[in-house]
């Protein structure tokens, strides 16, 4: 089996950084009103700025497809150009269309050679298993050599107008016009951007990263959809796609936006987090001493503290002062947010020969959690 390395690292955040003054603005307001839900949300998340593919006449600047191949690009020079790519795997949870695949448009912007594509989906995993499959191509010999992306292109789904009609459908049924907190929660959430890693068989470049292993777990046979779009959840819990309601609901009930069950959340997403973190550690014999810089991708800085005591309560504790994020500066981005991470981390010159690095990334769709080992080469 082949060694695998990230020999680089890349990132592409559009436009300028939008402060949490501007968002309402930038995003719009629903039904003319500003929102109750943003103060309250953004004093937990505690994010300062984030980047929207949106400019500040409401022009749509990129596609997600196309903040992917940016992040590509910032990737090449003429010693590694794009048509030097053996295999595309590209994560996202806001994919452009349900048809093609998102990795087969970021190929055809790339306008490069041909390759292997492959376009896992999901939500803030789906970044990480376009990293997996990336890496298991590369060790099991098939290619030598492996562009993985995660990237989100989310404000347009956030936009004041999408919420409208229903607004005026709740006016008619003589009910209060006023989205439900867990649709208006995730505006004042997510982000837009896009990061890259070129994975290669020999460790190149002035500080090449090792995989070391890779790990997932899923909670969904325990647990009911948390996070979702393009459908609804019924009373039992049941997630009623949108195939299956008829054309004229699709927007009096805003199925394609993103909604959040934030109880559900509250109550699972850091036991079972911490849970799937203690098996991957006892299955690869690490222990959390052995961690030199731990990554772990949350949402918001609310569950920061949690986590911290959730790890020490199931005997997992990794002290503060390894940890890494940059939710602040460029908010939640997804599936694209640990590729930001490492970038930063990278940026940051704190990395030294011999170190270790722990991925770790939650995905609360249907609680599924994701983890990857690294050397510093």
């Amino acid at each position: 089996m082949k060694n695998v390395y990230i020999t680089r690292v890349s990132k592409f955040l559009p436009n300028d950084p939008v402060d949490n003054d501007a968002m309402e603005e930038r995003l719009g307001a629903i039904n003319g009103k500003t929102s109750k839900a943003r103060r309250i949300v953004l004093r937990n998340n505690q994010i300062k700025t984030r980047y929207y593919a949106i400019d500040k006449e409401g022009t749509i600047t990129h596609n997600n497809a196309q903040l992917a191949k940016e992040a590509i690009l910032n990737l090449c020079d003429e010693d590694f150009t794009p048509n030097d790519i053996e295999l595309l795997s590209c994560g996202t949870s806001s994919a452009d269309q349900i048809l093609p695949s998102h990795a087969a448009m970021v190929h055809g912007f790339l306008k490069n050679n041909n390759v292997e594509i492959n376009s896992p989906t999901g939500a803030c995993c789906s970044g990480m298993n376009a990293l997996k499959y990336g890496y298991m191509s590369i060790k099991c010999g098939e290619v030598k050599n492996a562009v993985c992306t995660g990237s989100e292109r989310i404000s347009s789904w956030m936009t004041g107008d999408i919420y409208e009609e229903e607004v005026a459908h709740l006016e008619a049924m003589e009910k209060q016009p006023i989205i439900a907190f867990n649709k208006d929660f995730l505006r004042w959430m997510l982000s837009d951007g896009a990061g890259a890693f070129l994975l290669q068989d020999s460790p190149k470049g002035e500080l090449p990263l090792k995989i070391e292993w890779m790990e997932g777990y899923s909670y969904a046979h325990e647990l009911e959809p948390c996070m979702y779009a393009g459908g609804d959840k019924d009373d039992s819990g049941f997630l009623k796609p949108w195939s299956e309601y008829p054309t004229e609901m699709w927007s009096k009930k805003s199925l394609f936006s993103i909604k959040q069950d934030v109880k559900i959340l509250g109550d699972n997403i850091l036991v079972k987090g911490v849970d799937s973190l203690k098996k991957t550690l006892e299955k690869h014999a690490v222990s959390p001493g052995e961690v030199d810089h731990y990554l772990p991708h949350i949402s918001s800085y609310y569950f920061k503290e949690g986590l911290y005591n959730e790890m020490e309560k199931q005997g997992v504790k990794i002290e503060w002062d390894k940890w890494f994020m940059n939710l602040t500066e460029v908010g939640n981005v997804g599936s694209a947010s640990i590729y930001l991470m490492l970038e930063g981390l990278i940026a940051s010159g704190k990395l030294k020969k011999g170190e270790t690095i722990l991925l770790s990334v939650p995905e609360s769709s249907r609680f599924s959690f994701n983890y990857a080992y690294l050397t510093v080469c």
